[in-house]
């Protein structure tokens, strides 16, 4: 499933509206998608009820998939580049013997096969031969983009394109459960997996087509399933920090990378996006590893540990090493 960021702004919104919106907002939300709703559908709930014109959405879930979807809102919207390298896991539900055009239940179906004969064990084995690093077709039915136009476009109007194939990963796959045709199991894979082209792909091999009948996302990067919350809950908070562990502020959404310290008038420029001489920060968790690798994210603090930038480095300007801002946080 490929990953995008959709950023939400009602031109009507004023700036009253938004200083009247719920405090502490800048941040990523850990969103149970419910069945039947887009991804967009849960951006424009979630604007409406913060009241904020700011809030995307990063990593887009199918109506009919439900799960962990990670809604940026306010400053979040900033850092959606940095977060698409998350990995996600799946709990699905694959059906042989049937294939459909858009490669889940919610298609016609084009090719019906008898599953007669096919055992577990023939099935298990295909699904343990995708581990690892495969090559993937995006379906018709996708917001891949080519020549500048979703395919899903171009799939309503009958129209099919060639598509270039992409290297994804598959990470783990344990089946739960296999009772031929159905077939249950979770799945840990790279951004950009299909999880229908994989149920699809793996009904070719066997010869008896399939398609994905039931999709859960239930974790993306450290967004898990069991911490999310539904949407509706975020009415009854004043801050999203009393959330718990359904709000990430920005620190902790970017709590991979490296950190680094600027003191007195450097932390005034850095919020004027000035480059930072190397020898006048202090390095905090930096690695000498990282030390010498350019263009590497890292966080940008003041003394008092308030996120400041997204800056990289060291960087040569004019022959010397510098700490160079790339995105302001305040």
């Amino acid at each position: 499933m490929t990953i995008e960021l959709q950023i939400s702004s009602d031109s009507r919104s004023s700036t009253v509206n938004a200083v009247a919106g719920i405090a502490g907002c800048d941040g990523i939300l850990n969103i149970h998608k419910p069945d039947g709703w887009t991804s967009h559908d849960v951006v424009k709930r979630v604007r409406s009820i913060l009241r904020i014109q700011k809030v995307g959405h990063a990593g887009t879930l199918d109506p009919h998939a439900t799960g962990v979807l990670p809604i940026l809102v306010g400053k979040g919207t900033r850092i959606a580049q940095h977060l698409i390298q998350w990995d996600k896991e799946y709990s699905a539900v694959m059906r042989l013997g049937k294939s459909t055009d858009t490669q889940d239940a919610w298609g016609t179906v084009v090719k019906e096969c008898s599953t007669e004969g096919l055992t577990d064990d023939r099935v298990c084995e295909a699904l343990r031969n995708v581990q690892g690093v495969i090559q993937q077709v995006p379906p018709m039915f996708s917001a891949v983009k080519v020549g500048g136009q979703p395919l899903y476009k171009k799939a309503r109007k009958g129209e099919s394109v060639e598509r270039s194939s992409k290297t994804v990963t598959i990470q783990k796959i344990e089946i739960v459960q296999s009772q031929v045709p159905v077939v249950s199991f979770k799945v840990a894979c790279s951004k950009g997996t299909y999880i229908r082209t994989l149920c699809a792909d793996v009904g070719e091999v066997l010869e008896v087509g399939g398609h994905l009948e039931w999709l859960q996302r239930t974790r993306v990067g450290p967004l898990r399933l069991e911490d999310a919350t539904h949407v509706q809950m975020l009415e009854n908070v004043t801050r999203l920090a009393d959330l718990g562990k359904a709000f990430l502020n920005l620190d902790q959404a970017l709590a991979q990378f490296p950190l680094v310290e600027v003191q007195g008038d450097d932390a005034r420029k850095v919020l004027h996006g000035n480059a930072i001489p190397w020898g006048r920060i202090r390095e905090g968790n930096l690695s000498g590893a990282t030390r010498k690798t350019e263009g590497l994210p890292i966080r940008v603090k003041d003394p008092s540990g308030r996120l400041l930038a997204l800056g990289s480095g060291p960087v040569s300007i004019a022959g010397d090493p510098y700490l160079k801002i790339e995105t302001v946080l305040v």
